[in-house]
């Protein structure tokens, strides 16, 4: 603390410099690094002692420093001191002159006095008292005058009830600490001069009818009437304050007072009133150490003061004889009962250059040492054997009075002080030695809870080791001997020689568990070692069981034995990864450990040996068992023919259960039961098993459905069709083939050789062979089975009619049943009694079936009337057809004289044109045009052939008529390219213009619209307007080719003016862009 403001009394000593040990980076168990001579191993240091220690080396390397270092707080006291007190970090000082200083030790700088408005002469400090929480300070004086001072007032409140010198205080320290936002101090207890304790509380909240003494009692007065030098408290137990523990010191006697409080809610509890009033009647428990001296003192320790609900560890309380400690332990709830455990008198030690021992002024505790204060030096005695661990002489100025020593139990720091000076004793790494002491004490499990670093540890195991080897507790030194770093051959050969193999084994676990998991070469030989030892105890056991002599212990013996198998078992599932297979294998057999051989090969997974015993042993329930409880298929079809020929049953149960299996490769394991002696009773288990890879797994290979096949066509009894039957009907098709899977050959000459008609029926059906099948029913006498078969064909009629026919012929002919054959046509409605009549004999009488006869010619009569009527009908709607066909050539369109055409816009009456229904009018030329842009292909085609044989026709008549007047311009090259197109199958006509190019212009499809040429097409359509399409040519020409000509033109005709083509564009170019590739228009542009 106050670290700007202390003066160390030393250097501190270099802690890089003197220490020459290699850094331990591992948490293991490896060999010393150092020699066996070396000191350094043994405890492992290198570090030299301080000059300010006379103690123990230090526990670790490179840990050098001093336990404890003494420095000087530099701040300057303003008049003598008298008392001090430091408590959360809050030193109190109480001066000479009536003044009070609190400096916080977070804020050293801000330095508070609050002086006492009293004159020295009249009122002199005689000691200051700070709670726990450094919130609540007493002052107390020689003249028995105390005040009550709170953190923040500028000044003290005189307590006017308070008339006593206060010797010491017992604060209450889980409430202080517990409730840091009250004002309360609790309860607390007050040891006077006067030798009389008091239970007072105060409370610094300001309040107008009360004051801050809240209450002031006395409870409990000595007999001796000594001062009470020493006082505290303790709650127990933490988690309910019923009990209560009091520790009362004089100079010379020690109380103890046990008992129950009276816990209330309210303030003003007063909570010890029963406690005290049990030793009204009964004198306390004490002890008395006489002797004279003028300090006495009590302190408590607690390991972590700063939480409330923790009860102190240890007391000290300093005599004239010496220095009385013990342990506190809070189990007692008789009043009668001590709660010092473990107490002892430690006496003042001899320091140097003194005659005798010095009693020291004050003294302080710590968890591991007492520091004692002389009038010149500051002395730390270890508590656990008594040795001086820090002895240092105090710098003091001349004539300067050493004062006290008091200790900040929250914070754990401890200071002294004298009249004019204050010195802050730093403790630091006290437990560092203290596994030491233990372990010389012969106390290692307590001194392996101390050491910190490895090596340590490694010190204080060998050593605990050691002893438990010497006392003959050889398990619990095989565990401790693993742990350190023993060589391994000294200590194995150590369990050796004394026989324990049992130790030796327990030492042997302990190593393979902390051995690398890299160090596989170790582990495998540890591993495989320790086998060996478990089987060896193991048959030890059974000759010990089996043994006559110990028959009275025979149950321990073999819980024993079932403990170490288990442990065994539990071995191999730990360390399966470090022992090898083949060697463990043998190991085992040559012990004749059956059941451990099992086991193993179970836990590394090696099933097919398991199985193979099994096997050996026809054990097959147990074999399956093995076989379900692993996932390698290859077992399944190894031992699938042996285990399914002794028990088919659990053999295909399991199969169903592992649902990836392949089928085809069970196929020799269910050809075992092909030939094997069955029950007729128990079903066929490899037709079970068949069924479902069908049914349930839908296989598809046609070997499974074969096979099953086979099952059922031998052995079924042959009089029993219906599983065979069953199957054909329902067994699973190709879909694409619509054909099942099986093989319809081998399944027909697999039911021929076992005699099976009725599936050979189904399977000529089957394969589309119906007179086959039914050929085959009727050889079998089987007319039901006939009939079914013979209405199978539905869509080929005359083949079904056939079949109907053979089985009449059959009724007919073969059972010769007249009455039979007449209700046979009922079945079926393809035959009637005409079909059936050539199969009756000559001479048979028609009585029989005359009925029948007469029936149908009436049949025959009504559907003759009806067929009479249906031709009538026709004939009236062929004539009026033929009546609309005439009214149509009748039919008009009025055209005004200034009509134009739809197209062009030019008057229309100016050449040839058409008008259609919708009153749309074109030029022939102009529709030409329009029609070429959306007939497909196949018209354009035949417009062109038809255009070509017109014009191929006209220039023969005009060869023959000579030349002709034209009226308009001449146009050779346009007409000349519509004649181009000449039909491929007539015979070149000499003189045609363009007749060499029509095979090369019909080849190019593409192009079929632009040679078309409107001017030309319409020139051979037309009939009135042009020369070339006059009808003075058509008389013109022969006789026979005027008809072919008006045929063709008609044709012609249809195709161009079949509709509108303004009307049919809006549909048929809806798929076609509104500027066509390469023209350019801009009008669409923003």
């Amino acid at each position: 603390m106050f670290d700007e403001f202390v003066e160390h009394s030393g250097a501190s000593p270099d802690h890089h410099a003197s220490s020459s040990l290699p850094q331990i980076a591992y948490q293991g168990f490896e060999p010393s690094p150092y020699d066996e001579h070396d000191s350094r191993g043994d405890f492992g240091v290198g570090d030299v002692m301080t000059p300010l220690e006379t103690g123990y080396f230090p526990g670790g390397a490179g840990d050098n420093a001093s336990i404890f270092e003494l420095g000087r707080v530099q701040y300057a006291i303003p008049a003598p001191l008298v008392s001090l007190a430091v408590s959360s970090d809050m030193v109190a000082m109480g001066l000479s002159n009536n003044t009070i200083i609190l400096i916080e030790l977070a804020h050293p700088d801000q330095v508070i006095k609050v002086p006492i408005t009293r004159k020295p002469s009249e009122m002199t400090i005689y000691k200051v008292f700070l709670d726990p929480s450094g919130r609540h300070l007493l002052v107390t004086s020689q003249q028995g005058e105390n005040y009550y001072l709170y953190k923040g007032w500028k000044k003290p409140k005189a307590l006017r009830s308070f008339k006593m010198v206060i010797e010491s205080v017992a604060w209450n320290r889980p409430a202080l600490l517990s409730a840091t936002t009250s004002t309360s101090t609790k309860e607390i207890l007050l040891g006077g001069r006067n030798g009389t304790i008091y239970e007072a509380c105060l409370d610094a909240e300001d309040d107008f009818f009360k004051s801050q003494e809240r209450y002031l009692q006395s409870v409990f007065t000595l007999q001796e009437r000594q001062p009470i030098t020493g006082i505290d408290f303790v709650h127990f137990p933490p988690s309910d304050f019923k009990k209560g523990l009091v520790v009362v010191t004089t100079a010379s006697r020690i109380y103890q007072f046990v008992g129950n409080i009276d816990r209330r809610t309210d303030d003003a509890g007063k909570v010890f009133n029963t406690l005290f009033a049990a030793y009204q009647d009964t004198a306390p428990k004490f002890l008395e150490l006489p002797g004279e001296t003028r300090h006495s003192e009590l302190h408590l320790f607690t390991p972590q003061a700063d939480r409330p609900q923790t009860l102190p560890k240890s007391m000290a309380w300093l005599t004239a004889p010496g220095i009385y400690h013990g342990s506190l332990k809070f189990t007692s709830a008789s009043p009668t009962d001590g709660l010092i455990d473990a107490s002892q008198l430690l006496p003042y030690p001899q320091l140097q250059d003194a005659a005798q021992a010095e009693i020291p002024l004050s003294i302080g505790l710590t968890e591991f040492h007492f520091i004692l204060l002389y009038r010149d030096k500051v002395v730390a005695v270890c508590n656990l054997d008594d040795r001086i661990a820090y002895e240092e002489l105090l710098p003091l100025k001349p004539n300067e009075e050493v004062r006290g020593i008091t200790v900040d139990n929250v914070r754990k720091t401890y200071w002294v002080y004298t009249d004019s000076s204050l010195f802050e004793l730093v403790v630091s790494n006290e437990d560092r030695d203290v596994w030491k002491v233990y372990l010389e004490k012969g106390m290692p499990d307590i001194a392996l809870q101390y050491a910190k670093t490895p090596i340590q540890r490694d010190h204080v195991l060998a050593r605990q080791a050691d002893a438990h080897f010497d006392a003959g507790r050889y398990i619990q030194s095989a565990q401790c001997y693993a742990q350190s770093s023993k060589s391994f051959e000294e200590v194995t050969l150590r369990f050796i020689d004394v026989g324990e193999r049992d130790a030796l084994r327990y030492y042997l676990i302990s190593r393979l568990e902390r051995t690398r998991k890299t160090d596989l070469t170790q582990r495998t030989m540890l591993a495989t070692w320790l086998v060996e030892f478990y089987l060896s105890k193991c048959n030890q056991l059974d000759d010990l069981v089996a043994s006559e002599s110990v028959s009275h212990d025979v149950e321990n013996l073999q819980a024993e034995r079932n403990l170490l198998e288990d442990e065994l078992r539990q071995f191999f599932e730990t360390y399966k990864a470090n022992l090898e297979r083949m060697t463990v294998y043998d190991l085992i057999l040559s012990h004749g450990r059956t059941d451990m051989y099992l086991h193993y090969a179970t836990v590394v997974g090696d099933f097919e040996r398991v199985i193979e015993h099994w096997v050996m042993e026809e054990e097959w329930l147990k074999a399956i068992d093995i076989l379900n409880r692993q996932n390698n298929l290859e077992l399944y079809y190894r031992f699938g023919p042996v285990l399914i020929r002794h028990a088919p049953k659990e053999t295909v149960d399991s199969w169903l259960r592992q649902p990836s299996l392949d089928p085809i490769r069970l196929v020799p394991s269910l050809l075992q039961l092909q030939h094997l002696p069955r029950d007729p009773i128990s079903p066929n288990h490899a037709v079970r098993y068949l069924n479902h890879a069908i049914f349930e797994s839908h296989s598809m290979s046609p070997t499974i459905h074969n096979l099953l096949i086979t099952f059922y066509a031998s052995s079924s009894a042959p009089e029993d069709d219906g599983p065979l039957l069953r199957f054909l009907s329902s067994a699973p098709e190709d879909p694409l083939s619509g054909r099942p899977y099986y093989d319809l050959d081998y399944a027909l000459r697999l039911c021929k050789q076992s005699g099976r008609t009725q599936p050979c029926v189904h399977i000529y059906s089957k394969m589309g062979m119906f007179e086959n099948s039914v050929d085959l029913a009727l050889l079998k006498g089987d007319l039901e089975l006939a009939k079914i078969n013979a209405d199978k064909p539905d869509d080929d009629r005359p083949l079904k009619k056939k079949l109907w026919l053979k089985i009449a012929k059959y009724v007919v002919q073969d059972k010769q049943d007249l009455k039979t054959a007449m209700r046979f046509l009922e079945d079926t409605d393809l035959l009637k009694i005409e079909d059936i009549l050539p199969f009756f004999p000559d001479f048979v009488v028609i009585d029989d079936f005359k009925e029948d006869i007469c029936t149908a010619l009436e049949g025959y009569s009504a559907h003759i009337e009806l067929l009479k009527a249906e031709m009538d009908e026709a004939t009236r709607s062929a004539e009026s057809i033929k009546k609309d066909i005439a009214d149509l050539r009748n039919r008009f369109v009025t055209v005004q004289a200034g009509e134009r055409c739809s197209t062009c816009s030019y008057p229309l009456l100016t050449r040839q044109f058409y008008v259609f229904p919708c009153q749309h009018s074109f030029h022939a030329d102009c529709l030409i045009g329009l029609v070429k842009e959306y007939l497909p292909s196949t018209a354009l085609r035949r417009i062109l052939a038809l255009q070509t044989e017109l014009m191929r026709i006209s220039v023969k008549d005009r060869t023959i008529t000579g030349p002709q007047r034209q009226t308009g311009p001449p146009t050779p090259q346009r007409t000349l390219l519509s004649a181009n197109f000449s039909n491929t199958n007539e015979r070149p006509i000499p003189n045609a213009p363009g007749i060499g190019l029509t095979r090369n212009l019909v080849a190019a499809g593409d192009r079929l619209r632009d040679l078309i040429i409107p001017e030309s097409l319409a020139s051979v359509v037309g009939g009135v307007w042009g020369t070339s399409g006059s009808k003075k040519n058509v008389e013109g020409a022969e006789g026979r080719d005027a008809e072919k000509i008006e045929k063709m033109r008609e044709e012609l005709d249809d195709l161009l003016a079949s509709s509108c083509p303004l009307c049919e564009s809006l549909v048929a170019g809806l798929d076609r862009p509104f500027i066509t590739e390469g023209e350019v228009d801009n009008s669409w542009q923003l």
